[in-house]
């Protein structure tokens, strides 16, 4: 079968590989759809990042080179002698954490964690070897082109949840990319009545507007966007979330943030940053930050996006061939701000 295969920074190629033998404990998934996420995106650009090289990932025995793809939905083809819970021919959604699993379910991923598609083979490919620990059952009815956005929308769904966001409250969000644009969707979910998105780009500000932003502000065309923040929420945001991952709009979530009011951290920061600790005492501003999500958050995306509550449909941009994966896959990614989640059609692959 054919596989998108990471072997180094900007080389990942499409080749033809055997699935391993599945153990008992895991099912078989036929993938249907699968999407490239911004970590795959850093992987190729500037990996290895998560992807394990020199010495096998200590929780799943992976190393590269290996085939990517996290984001991911399928239809169960086998299952293991000691799988239970689901049976051939069921939809399911992939839950790509692997962890211990000795911590109670909100510290599990802080106690050590790798990814399926990062740490070892994932879904950019026809078939894959999926724990039945990390499968959650779909309605049948329900699209798997959609269903494959779940696994990005519940880091959204992590985040809100860990702004302590409540219904009425107002937010704004730094970065309208993918991730960006799902929080502005999570946000309208959790009950916000005022999200501001804020982004150089208009395209991605148009998006963040489709995905349930009710403002926007292009900080290139105002004099002072915390003060055009202010103007459309007096006193502040509630909850900030810096999803851009450079130091200006860490500092400016600080700022647009009223005082008692949070700051959460979504972005994976390509590099450290520095800042004066005083400017969140004098604000009175609470920082936080995530990472993934909780089993109960993922469970919880896939009801809530299933049942149509978080509407994904505009983050998907594009369909493309696993053939095509780094041209229009990654490359497109890479100078196409108009591009939000790219997905791969891997029903006839």
């Amino acid at each position: 079968m054919k596989a998108a295969v990471w072997h180094g920074v900007k080389d990942v190629r499409v080749e033809d590989v055997a699935l391993k033998p599945a153990k008992s404990d895991e099912v078989v998934v036929r993938v249907a759809y699968a999407g490239i996420c911004g970590s795959d995106l850093h992987e190729y650009l500037e990996g290895p990042v998560f992807i394990p090289v020199d010495a096998p990932d200590t929780l799943t025995g992976g190393q590269a080179p290996l085939t990517m793809g996290h984001e991911f939905s399928g239809v169960i083809e086998k299952v293991g002698a000691d799988v239970t819970k689901f049976k051939v021919g069921d939809h399911v959604s992939i839950n790509p954490t692997v962890t211990k699993g000795i911590s109670p379910d909100n510290l599990d991923v802080y106690d050590g964690y790798s990814f399926i598609g990062l740490s070892t083979d994932g879904g950019f490919t026809s078939f894959v070897n999926v724990p039945e620990e990390n499968l959650y059952h779909l309605p049948e009815d329900f699209s798997l082109k959609l269903a494959a956005t779940i696994e990005p929308t519940a880091v959204a769904v992590q985040a809100v949840k860990e702004g302590d966001l409540r219904f009425g409250e107002k937010v704004v969000i730094f970065g309208a990319g993918p991730i960006g644009v799902l929080v502005a969707a999570a946000a309208k979910a959790a009950g916000a009545t005022k999200i501001v998105a804020v982004d150089l780009s208009e395209v991605r500000l148009k998006k963040a507007l489709e995905m349930g932003a009710t403002d926007v502000i292009n900080p290139s065309q105002v004099p002072d966007a915390i003060a055009a923040i202010k103007d459309i929420i007096p006193g502040g945001a509630d909850v900030s979330f810096e999803v851009a991952g450079v130091q200006p709009t860490f500092e400016q979530a600080i700022d647009a943030t009223r005082p008692r009011g949070s700051v959460v951290i979504v972005s994976i920061f390509a590099k450290p940053i520095s800042f004066d600790p005083m400017q969140l005492m004098n604000a009175g501003v609470k920082l936080t930050t995530t990472i993934a999500y909780s089993k109960e958050t993922f469970q919880q995306t896939v009801d809530l996006v299933s049942s149509g509550q978080i509407d994904v449909q505009p983050v998907i941009t594009d369909t493309i061939e696993l053939d095509n994966i780094v041209n229009d896959g990654f490359e497109a990614l890479t100078r196409d701000k108009s591009q939000a989640k790219i997905l791969i059609d891997l029903n006839q692959a």
